[in-house]
C-alpha cells in the first residue's frame, strides 16, 4: 500500500495545493486528498470501492456505522444515502484515497465466466482490508498516468482486472448482484438513474416502477430494501444535496438554490434542509465556507 500511496500522492500533489476530488484519465476513477478533518458530508454515491491509503474516515448508513483507515477499503454496492467525515488528516499526513466506480457491464461479463457464488447478504455498505491483488492492479493503473499514450490501451484492461479481483474477494458475492441485469438491484438502479437525472421535476412513482420493470408494490418493497428510503425520500435527499452544492460551490442564495432543485416553497426547503443538515441553509453554508477558509 505504501507504493500505491506514493504513486497517488505524486499524481495529486502536482495538480495544486487545494484539497478535494481529483479526476484521472480513467473514467470512473478519482483520487481524494484532504489536509484536515472534514465536516459531515451527506451523499448518495453510486456503487464504488474506495481504497484508503493514508488517514481515516467515518461513514454511516442508517443505523450502521464504519470507521476505516489506511489499508482498508470501503465497498458500496447500491445507491444508498451515507453520512461521512474524514476523521484523520493533517498537512504533515494528508488523507488520501483512490475511488473506483463499479461498472455493472464489466461485472456482468466477468461473472458469466466465473463459478456461481450466491450472495451471503445484501448489506450495501461494507468495510474490509484491501486485498493485495486489488492494490496491485490499482498501482499499475495509477502508474499509467506517467505515460498518457498507454491509458486508452491498458487502462480498460486494468479496470477490468480490479473488478475481477474484487469479485474474487470476500465480498464478491455482493458485487455480483450489480451484474444481474434482471436482478432487483439493477432494476432499482434504473429507477435511481431516472431520479438522479430528473430530480428537480415531479416524478410519479408509477413511472419509476415502470422504468424498473416492476409492479408498484414490488417496486416499493425492493426500492426501500436497496436504498433504505422511499422513492420520495430519495428524491428529497437528492434535491437537498444538490441545493447545498449550489450554495457552497456556486455561491447561490438559499431561495435560488431551492427553486433550482424543484422546490416551490422556500420555507418548506428551509425546514427540510434544517432537518437533514442540522442548520438553516444560510448558517450551514456560512459554517462550511469558514471551515474551508480556515484550512486554506
Amino acid at each position: 500500500m505504501a507504493t500505491l500511496l506514493e504513486a497517488v500522492r505524486a499524481h495529486v500533489d502536482v495538480q495544486g495545493a487545494a484539497d478535494g476530488v481529483f479526476k484521472t484519465p480513467i473514467a470512473g476513477l478519482t483520487l481524494v486528498r484532504a489536509m484536515a478533518p472534514s465536516e459531515l458530508v451527506h451523499q448518495i454515491p453510486r456503487p464504488l470501492v474506495a481504497l484508503v491509503l493514508q488517514g481515516a474516515k467515518h461513514v454511516a448508513m442508517g443505523v450502521s456505522a464504519f470507521d476505516f483507515a489506511a489499508g482498508d477499503s470501503l465497498l458500496i454496492t447500491a445507491d444508498v444515502p451515507t453520512l461521512s467525515r474524514i476523521t484523520r488528516a493533517s498537512r504533515a499526513a494528508p488523507y488520501y484515497s483512490l475511488v473506483l466506480e463499479l461498472d455493472p457491464a464489466i461485472i456482468a461479463d466477468l461473472t458469466a465466466q466465473m463459478p456461481e457464488h450466491r450472495a451471503d447478504d445484501h448489506t450495501p455498505v461494507r468495510v474490509h482490508p484491501t486485498e493485495a491483488e486489488v492494490a496491485d492492479a490499482a498501482l499499475r493503473l495509477v502508474r499509467l498516468f506517467e505515460r498518457p499514450s498507454s491509458v486508452p490501451v491498458l487502462g480498460p484492461q486494468l479496470v477490468r482486472e480490479m473488478h475481477y479481483w474484487l469479485l474474487c474477494g470476500r465480498h464478491g458475492a455482493a458485487i455480483r448482484l450489480l451484474g444481474w441485469p434482471e436482478g432487483h438491484v439493477r432494476r432499482v438502479a434504473r429507477a435511481v438513474a431516472l431520479l438522479r437525472a430528473e430530480f428537480a421535476r415531479p416524478l410519479r412513482v408509477e413511472q419509476l416502477a415502470e422504468t424498473a420493470g416492476m409492479s408498484l408494490s414490488s417496486f416499493h418493497e425492493h426500492f426501500r430494501s436497496v436504498t433504505s428510503l422511499s422513492p420520495l425520500q430519495f428524491q428529497k435527499q437528492l434535491r437537498l444535496i444538490e441545493a447545498r452544492r449550489l450554495m457552497l460551490s456556486e455561491d447561490a442564495s438559499a431561495s435560488s438554490a431551492a427553486y433550482a432543485v424543484g422546490y416551490e416553497s422556500v420555507s418548506q426547503f428551509t425546514r427540510e434542509y434544517g432537518r437533514m443538515f442540522g442548520a438553516s441553509p444560510v448558517r450551514s453554508a456560512r459554517a462550511a465556507k469558514a471551515q474551508v477558509q480556515a484550512v486554506a
